[in-house]
């Protein structure tokens, strides 16, 4: 993150993330670039269960859930160049696998794995930021790194949509191949490693872990594996955090994989055009991103001026945003099962985009602060198991949801029980800062295991 301009600059964060920024972006892309050419893959393979047509695209999540049990570790020990490096080789491999299968077992075989390597950037990408930028400026930086996570899902399914109706499914992931060929390239000539040293000085562990014996070294890195376990098991903070982003992140994927049926259904869209209907949710996210970008550290600063800055600042913007979350699936969900204009139900899902960013990134900041640089890579890789385990299974209830309610109290369904995490943001911004001296605790208390 700091290989174009020098560390004391005040500018050096605005470039310094661009190949990890891409290097989010296909590993998202890949999430749901497939989408719309699953239903050319079900006919070539004859898949006729609906849950089975959802788990070739979803499998992917679970990859994201596993990878980072190993990625957030190996980061902490050995820095975090090599774990990029070496999952881009991966996922290039496994990615190529998943074009060149003859069979539904080795397809869903090979994109689990590359799911395992794309996790890389997403379990990474936040201690990057903590490494060397200070907490005053992260929101600026973050909004930069999270355009690859949410832009990503939305516009994997318009690319993969005219290259699955043109081309077929398994150009989708030739297209994926060039594109990150593209950025593994990049992140070779530019990237440098930013886990020597904290941006307060003194060594990391990456360093630390010189002085451990051969015989140490296994025993440190199991506790370091069961480090992101620990946190969700006994930290309510990141608990409960990551609960509410895993729902409304699993929704969203519920919805990606949903999305060509019902334009298609409702509308009578073909498969590329149905791939524009995803521009809606990524607009709102777009607009979230922006909005996050120009408010988060000066909200951060205001808090400062009133010595008051503490992580839990970070969950103000989560807590006025997230209540649009059920707004949108209500408003999705009943303009698409009456057929109004296709218009309006677009409008529906930009809200859910803009809530869904609105949780997504407050929490990942406030991880970020709360658990420092040593840390901050686990407290993430604990988020991102939870949502892609949410993003992976929630899916394969979309369709049997839909068949049996109907689009409008299906989408309502989701809407009343999004409901139910409005209030987290609020409990932990009044009451948070004892979980946060907790959760500090806690995590030198898992590195010592």
């Amino acid at each position: 993150m700091a290989f174009l301009i020098k560390k004391n600059s005040k500018a050096r964060h605005y470039n310094g993330p661009n190949p990890r920024e891409s290097g989010t972006l296909s590993s998202n892309l890949s999430s749901t670039i497939f989408s719309p050419g699953a239903r050319y893959f079900a006919e070539e393979y004859g898949i006729t269960n609906p849950s089975l047509q959802s788990l070739i695209v979803s499998i992917y999540m679970l990859g994201l859930v596993c990878g980072p049990l190993a990625i957030a570790p190996i980061s902490e020990l050995y820095g975090r160049l090599m774990p990029y490096h070496v999952c881009n080789l991966i996922f290039f491999g496994f990615t190529i696998g998943c074009a060149k299968s003859t069979g539904t077992g080795m397809f869903l075989a090979f994109r689990f794995l590359a799911g395992c390597a794309g996790s890389a950037p997403l379990t990474i990408g936040g201690g990057t930021i903590a490494d060397v930028i200070p907490k005053e400026q992260r929101g600026v930086a973050m909004g930069m790194f999270s355009l690859g996570p949410t832009l990503g899902p939305s516009l994997g399914p318009i690319i993969g949509g005219f290259v699955a109706e043109y081309k077929g499914w398994r150009w989708t992931f030739w297209v994926l191949l060039i594109l990150h060929g593209c950025v593994a390239l990049a992140c070779l000539v530019f990237m440098q490693e930013t886990f020597t040293e904290t941006p307060q000085g003194g060594q990391s562990p990456a360093l630390e872990q010189k002085k451990l014996t051969a015989n140490e070294l296994p025993a440190h890195f199991l506790h370091a594996l069961l480090t992101p376990i620990k946190l969700l098991i006994f930290h309510p903070a990141v608990l409960l955090t990551s609960l509410s982003v895993a729902y409304a992140f699993g929704l969203s994927f519920l919805l990606f994989t949903t999305f060509p049926s019902v334009f298609q259904k409702q509308y009578g869209f073909s498969l590329g055009i149905s791939g524009l209907c995803y521009l809606g949710m990524g607009t709102g996210m777009l607009i979230g991103v922006a909005i996050f970008s120009l408010t988060s550290d000066k909200l951060q600063d205001w808090h400062r001026r009133r010595n008051f800055h503490e992580p839990e600042n970070r969950l103000a913007l989560m807590a006025i945003f997230c209540p649009v979350i059920p707004v949108g699936y209500f408003w999705y969900g009943w303009s698409a099962d009456k057929v109004t204009h296709w218009i309006v139900p677009i409008i529906g899902t930009s809200l859910i985009g803009l809530g869904t960013l609105f949780t997504l990134m407050p929490v990942q900041l406030y991880l970020i602060d709360a658990c420092g640089p040593k840390r901050a890579a686990s407290a993430l890789a604990a988020n991102t198991i939870l949502r892609s385990i949410a993003a992976a299974l929630l899916p394969l209830a979309g369709q049997p949801l839909y068949d049996k309610l109907g689009f409008g109290w299906g989408n309502s369904l989701l809407g009343f029980l999004a409901i139910v995490f409005i209030p987290i943001p609020w409990l932990l911004y009044r009451y948070g800062r004892q979980y946060v001296s907790g959760l500090s605790r806690g995590t030198e208390a898992c590195r010592q295991g």
